[in-house]
């Protein structure tokens, strides 16, 4: 017990002194809390004023870079200034980048403005604007004036490719280049011209584009269309291209119309794939800031060139159908729709839509006029009622021309192909066979007709003989031969032979009966001569003689006539001949071995047997010439 109560006075002492200590120390903080308290408040007003003077000085540079961003802004206003004054003859680039500059001090002056200086310097940067927007166009159009050169034919022709290029040698004026239907247009490269030279029209289209930021696009687009279409008009004028009203069109003689057309052709194909191109190209290049307003220059420029070509175009679809025009009406149609896609292409958007259609609508005008006069020129050929038919039964004109009609046709394959689908037909080749074969039974129906007027029926035959023949010979030799099949070639060669075999027959039947031995003898008889002028088998001298001079009669008499009638053919006259030769030599012979001995002893022999085989044989090479003869 004592122990513990030990321990518990040492206990109690301990924590006595620990609370001392304590007091002590909240004594000595509080002593320093005090002065702390006091120092703070001593060093308040100092800190104060350092803060004063920081921003003070924060203040006075952000000042001073304003003050050296506004004097950068007057230094590069007075610079733009020296620049606006001079104008844009001397340096016309110096001159747009001061405009730029320009710009851009009013878009830094218009963000700020709290500057007491902005109203003034945004008022002088506006007035020197205006006066730089008032010279801009007046370069604008200089540049444009100077520049924009009507271009020379020759270097037009130079932009063909070579075998496009006219040349007075292979290809005279208006005539089509055979190579033209051998090549596929699309393969065909042109290469549009520079309407003015490359290295202005960058400059041409930052004037452009200052323009339009000012908001000028009427100005612009006037200023530049009117430049543009002088020029492209006075290039298609040097060309050759005429302003003509239809009228003036429709009343042309043909030969001149034609030629015109030819040129209108290649006209069409320069002003589309080169000056239309070219223009194109140079409008998006100058107007590179805005797609509504090239479109609508472009359009602009373009629209009385292309509607006096497509005037004449028009004029040609609406004029007086004929036969001859078919082929101008389907080379027209051709070259439509060979530009017909890049129409579409360079005449895009909103302002191209009235050249678009204009375009289409003709080249569907052309197609229908080819069609109709396609149609026409089937009736023509059954209807011809030309009454000059040849006295010799050779090759009829009418045949002649619509073969070779029928010929250039074939020429046109593609084209009609194309035009057959226009109007819904199937358009893979059997429309033209049937057109083609309605075409030749046309024919083949008005020759018979025109047979009819020949008096010797030998001689009717003659001529359809040599007109199918001809019509055969042609198709073999020609395209036409793979469409219109070979059932109807031999359908139309055993015509042939028929008239052949009909003419032998009606022209010779009267001379082969003379030298039948019918109504001469009499059955039985040893054959020999006997003194009062018979013979053994009954025949009389008499009626020898007469045969004789009835045959010599006939012969001189056809020989006479046949040789004027004309086998134009070398082949079909020889073998025609020959057939004539195959029936009349050996009956000529057997007459004359059976009763030649009758003559022979008789006065003057040579008056009844005027022709030994031979010479017969030589007469008859003589026939279907074309001239008279006599045997």
């Amino acid at each position: 017990m004592e122990s513990l109560a030990q321990r518990a006075a040492l206990l109690r002492e301990s924590l006595q002194k620990s609370q001392q200590v304590t007091d002590a120390v909240v004594s000595i903080l509080g002593s320093f809390d005090s002065r702390l308290t006091a120092l703070d408040s001593a060093m308040r007003p100092i800190q104060v004023r350092t803060h004063a003077v920081r921003t003070a000085h924060e203040n006075i540079d952000r000042t001073l870079r304003s003050a050296d961003v506004i004097l950068t802004q007057f230094d590069r206003t007075r610079e733009a200034e020296r620049e606006i004054q001079k104008g844009p003859h001397e340096n016309l680039q110096g001159f747009l980048d001061a405009v730029d500059r320009l710009r851009s001090i009013e878009r830094f002056f218009s963000s700020n403005r709290s500057y007491r200086s902005s109203d003034g310097v945004l008022n002088h940067v506006n007035a020197l604007l205006s006066k730089a927007l008032v010279r801009m166009e007046g370069e604008f159009q200089n540049q444009l004036s100077q520049r924009s050169k009507p271009m020379e034919p020759d270097r037009l022709f130079d932009c063909l490719p070579s075998t496009l290029r006219p040349s007075s040698e292979s290809q005279p004026e208006g005539g089509k280049n055979p190579s033209e239907n051998q090549q596929n247009p699309e393969a065909v490269v042109y290469s549009p011209p520079a309407l003015i030279e490359p290295k202005f029209v960058p400059l041409l289209s930052k004037l452009a584009q200052q323009l339009v930021q000012a908001g000028c696009q009427q100005q612009c687009s006037e200023i530049y269309s009117e430049a543009r279409s002088s020029a492209l008009e006075s290039s298609l004028k040097n060309l050759g291209v005429e302003k003509l009203s239809k009228d003036e069109v429709q009343k042309m003689p043909w030969e001149i119309l034609e030629s015109k057309i030819g040129n209108w052709i290649h006209f069409m194909r320069i002003a589309v794939k080169l000056l239309f191109a070219g223009e194109r190209q140079l409008c998006d290049q100058v107007f590179e800031c805005s797609q509504s307003l090239r479109d609508k220059c472009f359009a602009a420029i373009t629209k009385n060139s292309l509607a006096t070509l497509l005037s004449f175009g028009e004029a040609i679809a609406m004029s007086k159908r004929s036969p001859e025009k078919l082929f101008v009406l389907l080379d027209m149609y051709e070259i439509m729709c060979e530009l017909q896609t890049e129409i579409d292409t360079i005449f895009v958007g909103e302002s191209g839509s009235q050249m678009r259609d204009s375009a289409l609508s003709l080249t569907k005008c052309l197609a229908q006029t080819a069609q109709k006069t396609f149609s026409d020129f089937e009736e023509a050929v059954e209807k011809d009622a030309t009454k000059n038919i040849h006295t010799d039964g050779t090759v009829h004109p009418l045949t002649s021309y619509v073969i070779n009609y029928v010929k250039f046709l074939f020429d046109y394959q593609s084209t009609l192909k194309q035009l057959f689908q226009e109007f819904k037909e199937d358009g893979t080749g059997s429309e033209l066979a049937a057109v083609t074969m309605k075409i030749m039974q046309a024919l083949q129906n008005n020759l018979e007709a025109k047979a009819k007027q020949y008096k010797d029926p030998a001689l009717m035959h003659i001529f359809l003989m040599n007109n199918i023949h001809y019509i055969v010979k042609s198709v073999r030799r020609s395209e036409a031969k793979d469409l219109l099949g070979d059932d109807w070639i031999q359908r139309h060669r055993r015509i042939v032979q028929q008239n052949a075999n009909q003419y032998r027959r009606i022209a010779w039947a009267k001379v082969l009966q003379c030298l039948s031995g019918q109504g001469l003898t009499s059955s039985g008889g040893s054959g020999h001569v006997g003194s009062d002028g018979g013979n053994s088998s009954g025949a009389s001298r008499t009626a020898v003689k007469e045969r004789f001079r009835s045959f010599n009669v006939l012969f001189e008499e056809i020989y006479h006539k046949q040789c004027g009638w004309s086998v134009p053919d070398t082949e079909l006259r020889e073998s025609l001949r020959l057939a004539v030769a195959e029936i009349l030599l050996p009956a000529y012979r057997s007459f004359i071995k059976r009763f030649g001995p009758l003559i022979e002893n008789s006065k003057a022999p040579g008056k009844y047997v005027k022709h030994t085989p031979e010479q017969l044989e030589l007469l008859l090479g003589n026939l279907f010439e074309g001239k008279q003869e006599r045997a």
